[in-house]
């Protein structure tokens, strides 16, 4: 049989393996795609508790427009299609919700804007969590966050936020809040929630007891702005098969509902061999693609081979849970220093972590050898080889499961 994964933004790579075999395929649901464009009319001239768009903006005196960054499949620019013509009749700026990321290349504005970033490229504000001078203290959450944001977002009397909703791993879902925390907080807001992320309920599908959730739902109090909120799921080729519109929360409740439809994947049984394929564009860096990892353990049986096929074509990204991963002798060693010290991005190693107890983590990515058996991933130029020593070393008679779509779908057994 011959198999045939995505890698890169238009790039694939194929492996074959013998018919006596057990493969098995789990990807996100198929789900009925209607008119795209009706979908998102719909949605937005009817939201849900909540005026009208053009209400909303009818006596908008600044106008600021929260976007995600490159590293979400969020299709800002169609959304662009159906709200520019009244959005351009108000004082509007953009601002990317980058939260701890790095900004956008120019290749990513466009892959973000399309063909209106040379409309609006003068009023593009991009988010840097660092930047203490554009930071605003509004308070702290019921877990004792303190919630600084940027001074944009307060300056605003009207807020649009455009996002899309899919499970996240340790969040429970993106969408909604994570707008702005920690879209648009600052760096030391991102770092108190995101070590919330070590607990054992902060993982996908959860929302309830979920620490980090329940800090973002907090920062979403101390924004006092009128909110007009624009959430899309998508199906696994990236097409909206829901839009849902108005209140920040009540929207992104909606769209769980249909989130779920599409990335919440049944499970016959876990394997021995799990193959969690990133796609673009998540495989950005292994920061992200990391979330293909942690989707992929809950298909994988105790000492089974967990292999990650994600190009990271900029690499590893975070910084600082490499090097922890990288200067610690054993994952158990990178453990014992998170408990005594946390950084931001160290939840991103725990997790990584935690896994490697239990398990092996391979990786067929574009990062240097070198580099990447630091982090306790053993390295592959190419799927063939992976898979053929994955075989070798756990038999013939292993079960391989190909997670097609690893950074979103989440296996449920």
């Amino acid at each position: 049989m011959k198999i045939e994964v995505p890698y890169g933004k238009n790039g694939a790579m194929s492996a074959k393996i013998s018919d006596d075999v057990k493969i098995s395929f789990l990807e996100a649901n198929d789900v009925k795609i209607g008119d795209e464009n009706k979908n998102i009319k719909a949605a937005i001239n009817t939201p849900i508790n909540s005026k009208s768009f053009k209400d909303f903006l009818r006596d908008a005196k600044k106008v600021l427009v929260i976007v995600n960054d490159a590293t979400r499949p969020t299709p800002t620019k169609k959304i662009l299609e159906f709200i520019f013509d009244d959005l351009k009749q108000t004082n509007f700026n953009f601002i990317i919700a980058t939260g701890a990321h790095r900004g956008p290349s120019q290749e990513e504005y466009l892959q973000i804007f399309g063909s209106y970033y040379e409309k609006i490229k003068d009023r593009i504000i991009v988010h840097d969590a660092r930047a203490e001078k554009d930071m605003v203290f509004l308070g702290k959450s019921t877990n004792g966050t303190q919630m600084f944001v940027n001074k944009a977002g307060v300056e605003a009397d009207k807020i649009i936020i455009i996002s899309s909703v899919e499970p996240h791993y340790f969040a429970g879902y993106t969408g909604g809040r994570k707008s702005f925390l920690p879209g648009i907080a600052g760096y030391k807001t991102i770092e108190q929630n995101h070590k919330l992320a070590l607990a054992p309920k902060a993982k996908a599908l959860a929302l309830d007891g979920n620490p980090v959730h329940e800090d973002m739902m907090d920062a979403i109090k101390t924004m006092k702005q009128d909110i007009f909120s624009i959430m899309t799921v998508l199906d696994k080729h990236h097409k909206v098969y829901a839009t849902c519109c108005g209140h920040i929360n009540d929207s992104f409740y909606a769209a769980i509902d249909r989130a779920n439809e599409v990335f919440a994947a049944p499970l016959k049984e876990k394997v021995d061999i799990v193959v969690s394929v990133v796609k673009f564009p998540q495989d950005i860096d292994l920061y992200q693609a990391q979330k293909g990892i942690d989707n992929a353990k809950l298909a994988l049986k105790k000492n089974g081979i967990l292999i990650l096929v994600a190009k990271c074509r900029c690499g590893i990204g975070g910084k600082a849970f490499a090097e922890l991963l990288g200067s610690s002798d054993t994952p158990q060693a990178a453990l014992e220093t998170i408990e005594k010290k946390y950084v931001l991005g160290y939840h991103k190693a725990a997790k990584m972590a935690e896994i490697c107890l239990w398990a092996q983590i391979w990786g067929v990515t574009d990062i240097p050898p070198a580099v990447i058996s630091k982090l306790f991933i053993k390295p592959f130029s190419n799927l063939q080889t992976a898979l053929d020593q994955a075989l070798e070393e756990k038999g013939r008679n292993s079960s391989i499961l190909f997670l097609m779509d690893g950074g979103l779908t989440v296996p449920l057994n």
